[in-house]
């Protein structure tokens, strides 16, 4: 806690302005401060000194702010450090340096073409490495290449889309969505979220209008083309400044010059791009003051640039309590966003007549019938009815959808809606299957999930994005949401459930797939563990999240990156909460806000975890069987045989190995073999409990599987054989004697279910698949169950959650 306050206020004191501007920061200071944020081999042994490069990272984009001498610096410091990197093949620090490199010229204000041919050729040479250097270096390259020839494209594009500017050649638009587990952000913790993005609103002097933004955008476009040769930046800023209102039409020029350059593949138009931009620059600062010469006597064709920050996205913060749905609160967005008018009517229609919350429930199994007496025709209506329905559906639509809910249960009739409600056609349901494509191909080949024999699918769990996703639908739609969720295990637990419900939704009628294109990231967060000393502190804090947030350590390991920024950051946001209680004046930075806007923009690369689909049967015959998905883990026991088990364990050393407590149980499962050729195994044994867990503790047993542990080690006879550890896809549990068995899915308490009498888990399949088998069930397209798309897609459903790297071997 004392080093992290040091750390904490060292970084404010540096961060001091000098004169409006920050001070120049000299290339062997930032030199030092790169080495001192790079990952290192020693950072698994030393995980406090981990811990800290995120802050260290957030520290040096902050030094260089509002000084773009120290920006262009950094970009310099950065080539050489990765060029070095290159020629002593050291590969861990590639990635980092990259990101860090990339983020730093999205906002420099002038880089020279030069330097813009040196980034370019790097990150060219990259694409001869393996995965995920190949990946990642493409993907940079063509950002490079083409922010060479059409200098501020990037950082205009990204503003506009974020802040949704209107934007009538670029109408794409992005937002993030911040779920938080409120068992975890609960009292101090979520206080501290809650200040955190009141202070990046309120961030450089005030909260930044939309014309704010629109002086930033023309600003650094223009600075960006002209450089400071050609350009005065004070003088540039103030004449915005006086302009007030009017500077809309230069910026919607501003946005035509750049995207009809981009249009045109920016071949030979960087002298036009130039001359119009001078040409614009030179009206902006006439109408703002008929000087010729600055305040100080300097051309004004020339002179120092100023810095533009580029501003956090904007995000929306929720506390996920069982009554927020994902669905809705995209639909929302995408409502109210600035080019809903390219949407027709009946697409506007689908937010309005689809399926309410109530329709559609999390759990999808409560519906309510209501009889009907309609004929469908419009003249056997009672009088009194209105058979248009416009009028009724007026105040609906402009209330909350759990109101539109609370309307329809009360009405307790059925009211007609403004058309036929048909099934999804051939056409839309493509667009699933096309979706499921798209993400088999980044997956790099067929799919698990099948009915036995030869697994069409590896153990290699799949991490990375294709140059596909890039060009394909993806990419046309319009919108892109964020979704970050902060968190344990629980809070993935009701991500993968969300999903996958998502996705059914879509299956029966699709609206959000054809335009929202959908990232997810993961930030572990969970409660600090009471009564610890301030010396064990950290120790203490990273067992704990390991034990919670098993899928955020995973990511931690093969992901450096990922350990250093953001694993550190669920593990300085308790901390932060407890400085913050200590001092509540403290001045309030917006570092977590800061940190996930860094986060969003560079982590692209996604690693695929599986669905698994557990059905539950219990001991009751007039209870129905319960269906559910878990992502991290499950948990099965007896509860009456918990304590006595936990005392023979701990009485071990003086107990024979076959002594075991607990109730019988049968498994028959699939064994997963690395060849791929799995294996029906079927086995009875004596035991309290067992768990299932689908994310593996270390590299070496990285396999994308299930991995069940018996609470108790299992006998070895001559008739039957099992390892503490049984690897499958598919198992089936059942009690064999009058007991039954408790579950817990994902270590949510909330999701606990009691006298269990047998379990099924499989790979839960994608709805698009579901929607292609039954198509070709209709048209009856041949008997064999593989054949067509189907050998293609692929069969489970993945979560993908995106990184920095992927999975650095």
């Amino acid at each position: 806690m004392t080093n992290t306050k040091a750390l904490w206020d060292n970084s404010m004191h540096s961060m001091e302005p000098t004169a409006g501007c920050s001070p120049t920061v000299p290339e062997p200071e930032l030199y030092r401060c790169i080495q001192a944020v790079l990952p290192r081999e020693t950072d698994n042994q030393q995980p406090i000194d981990c811990f800290n490069k995120g802050m260290l990272r957030w520290t040096l984009h902050k030094k260089v702010q509002n000084n773009p001498a120290n920006s262009l610096s950094l970009v310099w410091v950065l080539i050489k450090d990765l060029e070095k990197a290159e020629r002593w093949d050291s590969r861990k620090s590639i990635i980092p340096l990259l990101h860090t490199l990339m983020y730093a010229i999205i906002q420099t204000a002038y880089i020279p073409d030069e330097l813009y041919k040196r980034v370019y050729d790097f990150c060219k040479r990259l694409m001869t490495y393996p995965q995920p250097y190949c990946t990642v270096g493409l993907s940079y390259t063509r950002r490079i290449k083409t922010e060479r020839s059409i200098p501020g494209l990037m950082y205009q594009r990204m503003v506009t889309a974020e802040q949704r500017l209107k934007n009538e050649y670029y109408t794409f638009q992005e937002r993030v969505f911040v779920l938080a587990d409120p068992e975890v952000f609960s009292d101090s913790l979520g206080q501290v979220l809650v200040d955190d993005f009141e202070a990046s609103a309120s961030a450089s002097g005030g909260f930044l209008s939309p014309l704010d933004l629109m002086r930033s955008v023309v600003q650094h476009s223009i600075q960006a083309a002209l450089g400071s040769e050609q350009c005065h930046g004070p003088k540039l800023a103030q004449a915005l400044k006086d302009m007030g209102q009017d500077i809309e039409p230069y910026f919607q020029e501003v946005l035509a010059t750049l995207e009809q350059s981009a249009e045109e593949g920016g071949r030979g138009q960087g002298g036009v791009l130039k001359g119009r931009l001078q040409q614009l620059y030179s009206e902006i600062v006439s109408d703002g003051d008929s000087d010729t010469t600055s305040c100080c006597g300097e051309p004004l064709s020339s002179g120092r640039l100023c810095d533009c920050p580029l501003p956090n996205p904007e995000m929306s913060f929720h506390l996920w309590t069982e009554h927020l749905d994902i669905w809705r609160v995209l639909a929302k967005w995408l409502r109210s966003s600035s080019v809903s008018e390219q949407f027709s009517s009946q697409e506007q229609d689908d937010f309005d007549l689809g399926d309410s919350p109530c329709d559609l429930t999390p759990s999808d199994m409560t519906r309510f019938s209501v009889m009907s007496n309609d004929s469908g025709i419009e003249r056997d209506l009672p009088p009194s009815t209105d058979a248009s329905p416009t009028s009724s559906l007026d105040t609906a639509s402009m209330s909350a959808p759990w109101e539109q809910c609370k309307i329809k249960q009360e009405s307790g009739k059925l009211s007609r809606h403004g058309g036929i409600k048909l099934k999804p056609s051939v056409k839309d349901s493509m667009v699933l299957m096309q979706d499921t494509l798209e993400d088999q191909a980044s997956l790099g080949g067929g799919g698990s999930g099948g009915t036995g024999g030869r697994r069409g699918a590896t153990l290699q769990r799949r991490a990375g994005s294709t140059s596909m996703q890039s060009t394909c639908t993806k990419q046309q739609r319009y919108f892109t949401a964020r979704i970050v969720t902060m968190g344990d295990d629980r809070a993935l637990g009701r991500l993968a459930k969300a999903y996958y419900f998502f996705r059914k939704r879509e299956a029966r009628r699709l609206f959000l797939t054809m335009k929202v294109n959908l990232q997810f990231y993961y930030i572990p967060v969970c409660k600090a563990p009471l009564h610890i000393s301030s010396v064990k502190e950290n120790h203490a804090i990273n067992q704990f999240m390991g034990d919670s947030c098993t899928l955020g350590s995973y990511l931690s390991m093969v992901d450096p990156w990922y350990n250093c920024n953001i694993k550190s950051l669920g593990t300085m946001i308790p901390k932060l909460a407890k400085m913050q209680q200590a001092n509540p004046g403290r001045p309030k930075e917006p570092f977590i806000s800061d940190v996930i806007s860094y986060y969003v923009r560079t982590g692209q690369q996604p690693v695929y975890f599986s669905i698994y689909f557990v059905k539950l049967t219990f001991t009751s015959m007039t209870k129905d069987p319960v269906e559910d998905v878990f992502l991290t883990h499950l948990e099965m026991g007896f509860p009456e045989f918990r304590q006595i088990s936990a005392t023979l364990r701990a009485d071990k050393p003086r107990r024979s190995s076959g002594e075991v407590c607990g109730a019988v149980i049968s498994m028959n499962y699939k064994k997963v073999t690395l060849s791929g050729r799995d294996i029906d195994k079927g086995i009875s044994v004596r035991t309290s409990g067992a768990q299932i867990s689908a994310i593996p503790s270390s590299e070496a047993e990285d396999l994308n599987c299930l991995t069940l542990m018996l609470n108790e080690s299992p006998t070895k006879t001559k008739n039957s054989s099992v390892g503490s550890k049984i690897r499958t896809s598919h198992i089936k549990i059942r009690s064999l004697e009058s007991r039954s068995f408790v579950v817990t899915l994902d270590r949510d308490s909330h999701r606990t279910y009691k006298d269990v009498q047998g379990i099924e888990v499989s790979p839960c399949l994608d709805p698009g698949y579901c929607v292609q088998k039954t198509i070709r069930s209709k048209l009856r397209l041949g008997a064999d169950k593989n054949a067509g798309l189907s050998k293609y897609m692929s069969k489970g459903l993945p979560l993908p959650i995106n990184t920095f790297a992927g999975i650095v071997n």
